[in-house]
């Protein structure tokens, strides 16, 4: 998914108040009922979804397609409710505080340290997942045991993964670098052609994460929860290569793109050589939309691809958690996933296992037309490369506020 930077600070004010409790009688009742049961009693209401609002088709897809089969399939009336993530995490922190058993958020698009800070504050009910029938049919359960390094734990259910990729245009270059190093070289060469957003944007910040793993000798030894005597040793790596190659980017590196809409634009009106996206269908998207000429492509770096997985959740107190968890279970149907493949729609990979699918249905998503910008699936699993705990996000993300924002 996409998950925007969360107010760690105050989340971690309330876990000194507020820690983990088992679930309420009602909550338990609710686990153990047959996903039948759980149906009756969803329908005829309303599920608020909670989630990140900038991107016009997703929501377009969210309000058309996904409301439209609520309503055809369990006559579920659903409202789309845009906000950050982080926001909604200090929303249901500040509801916790005041003592509200009943929220006003069902679900929620999360994933991250999001997760990781809601999850220790006791804010998410569950375990839920495993009472999914699609989740339980089609995902393979070990391809989704962690969020950037912390346990899920059954508390979210997945519903689509994304890849970090580059954009260029075969117009303008006709092989972009296929290593860091190279990246470092191009850049040196083509002085003001490239830049990257600012952290915490979300894109800015998987891109440093993309260096910090190339440069410091691979994610493998952070994988093991954060240690912070490996990253006084190894994040000054960053930092170096950083601060090398900023005065050769875009405004000699005395200014980066606020957001990842910005080096968009940057991209599009030439100003910049190279776009980059935690999305492989991105730059397709805005060929479709006519923001990006159609000699766009993506490409990956040999030292990988970033990857990780998207997911929903439920809050401890909301109001209808028994419409929640049909919207979740919905979302990872055939159907659905099919659906929001179709760049036209979104281009979000699904998080279906094709060995659990039928012939017939894997068959289905094979026939898709990606379009000629994003990369094969078969290319981008091969490339992938895991998210490290989400600690190491946030320490890098200040670091780079540190020692290279000047």
């Amino acid at each position: 998914m996409r998950p925007t930077k969360g107010i760690a600070f105050l989340v971690l004010c309330f876990l000194v108040l507020f820690i983990s409790v088992p679930a309420k009688a009602g909550q338990k009742s609710l686990l153990e009922k047959s996903f039948g049961k759980t149906e009756k009693e969803a329908k005829g209401t309303e599920v608020r979804w909670y989630m990140f609002g900038g991107w016009a088709h997703v929501n377009s897809w969210v309000d058309t397609y996904v409301a439209r089969e609520m309503k055809k399939r369990h006559n579920i009336k659903l409202t789309r409710v845009p906000m950050d993530a982080g926001v909604f995490v200090n929303k249901l922190l500040n509801e916790k505080a005041a003592g509200r058993e009943k929220g006003t958020i069902d679900l929620l698009w999360i994933n991250g340290e999001n997760f990781k800070n809601a999850r220790q504050a006791g804010l998410l009910f569950g375990p839920f997942a495993g009472k999914l029938p699609n989740r339980r049919k089609y995902v393979d359960p070990g391809s989704v045991a962690f969020d950037f390094g912390y346990p899920v734990d059954g508390f979210e259910a997945p519903w689509g993964r994304a890849y970090f990729v580059f954009e260029y245009d075969t117009a303008v270059i006709g092989s972009p670098p296929e290593t860091v190093a190279g990246l470092k070289a191009w850049i040196k060469a083509h002085p003001g052609r490239f830049t990257y957003p600012q952290p915490p944007d979300f894109t800015g910040s998987a891109f440093i994460r993309q260096i910090f793993y190339a440069v410091s000798g691979g994610h493998e030894q952070y994988m093991q929860g954060f240690d912070p005597d490996l990253f006084a040793r190894q994040s000054p790596k960053l930092w170096a290569f950083l601060n090398e190659i900023e005065p050769w980017l875009w405004q000699k590196g005395r200014t980066y793109p606020k957001d990842s809409a910005h080096l968009d634009s940057l991209f599009s009106r030439g100003e910049v050589d190279f776009g980059m996206s935690y999305h492989p269908p991105h730059a397709q998207n805005k060929i479709l939309e006519g923001v990006y000429p159609e000699t766009v492509r993506t490409f990956v770096l040999e030292e990988g691809a970033l990857s990780n997985t998207h997911y929903t959740a439920i809050p401890a107190n909301a109001p209808n958690k028994a419409g929640a968890m049909v919207l979740a279970d919905f979302l990872l149907s055939v159907e659905a996933q099919l659906s929001k493949y179709r760049p036209d729609k979104w281009g979000d990979f699904p998080v279906l296992d094709p060995a659990r699918l039928s012939p017939e249905d894997w068959e289905r998503f094979r026939e898709v037309d990606l379009g000629p910008a994003t990369l094969p699936p078969e290319r981008l699993a091969r490339a992938a490369v895991p998210e490290i705990p989400a600690e190491y996000l946030e320490a890098l993300e200040q670091g780079w506020e540190e020692h290279v924002l000047h």
